[in-house]
């Protein structure tokens, strides 16, 4: 948990290459928060993490703080925000589960081993500001940048490492996409004229950002149809136009944000 404070999220050793989150709970019995470091799943507008405890007979103590009070917290390491925790149930839990197996066997493991059901929960971000990371207007976008790399990141071991397009990996894939789609539109809708309204001299440069945007938007969309088939190359494709389209937007917009 340190390690993930002092750098953003980011973590060595057996779990280098994976997501994880501080969820921050109200203790059921004491009423004091409660801060654990859990592994999570992207899954559209919401992240899904699971109640293993290790597989352990019994829920983990951060499950019994949020059935009582179902207001959390999450540290992404870039961003944090409310969220509300959502507990799945019945035959949505059970299909979600089934695409967590697919994308880890151990989970099925832990499973196996306990006679209890393993909850999954949805953490639903809260209505209200957007999720916001530390410092200026500049850093926010030098952090969004970093999430979509470090996103791509992993995307891409996952892909590389099993080698086929599974149900989990497919909705990794298409929920960042779905935010490159929202942040772009974002940019190009409201920051770009916003800029070039007060800095003219900005014109050529956002001309040539908004030409990657559109682009990077054709990669998005090939992307999302090849659903069932190995998409690493693609995904290669994408990581190189929107590295260089990063750091060319920063390198020209930073000074003026």
């Amino acid at each position: 948990m340190a390690e993930f404070k002092a750098n953003d999220g980011r973590v060595g050793g057996p779990f280098e290459n994976s997501r994880l989150l501080l969820l921050t709970t109200t203790g059921a019995r004491t009423g004091q928060s409660r801060t654990a470091i859990l592994g999570y799943y992207p899954d559209g507008d919401r992240v899904l993490v699971v109640g293993s405890a290790g597989g352990s007979p019994k829920h983990p103590d951060w499950y019994h703080n949020l059935l009582a009070n179902p207001k959390v917290s999450i540290d992404l390491g870039l961003f944090d925000y409310p969220a509300t925790a959502v507990v799945l149930r019945g035959t949505e839990r059970d299909e979600v589960f089934a695409r967590l197996v697919e994308a880890d066997a151990g989970w099925g493991e832990y499973q196996k081993g306990t006679t209890r059901t393993i909850p999954v929960v949805a953490l639903v971000q809260q209505p209200g500001p957007p999720a916001h990371g530390r410092g200026s207007f500049a850093d926010a976008l030098k952090t969004i940048h970093s999430a979509f790399r470090r996103e791509l990141t992993l995307i891409r071991h996952e892909i590389a490492t099993s080698g086929t397009l599974g149900a989990q990996l497919r909705i990794n894939c298409l929920t960042v996409c779905q935010g490159l789609h929202y942040h772009h539109t974002g940019e190009s809708t409201g920051l770009f004229p916003a800029l070039v309204e007060q800095h003219p001299e900005l014109a050529d440069v956002i001309a040539v950002l908004q030409k990657e945007h559109d682009q990077i938007a054709v990669l998005l969309a090939e992307l999302e149809q090849l659903v069932d088939t190995n998409v690493l190359d693609q995904v290669d494709e994408l990581i190189a136009q929107l590295n260089a389209h990063l750091d060319r937007e920063e390198a020209a917009l930073l000074p003026y944000l």
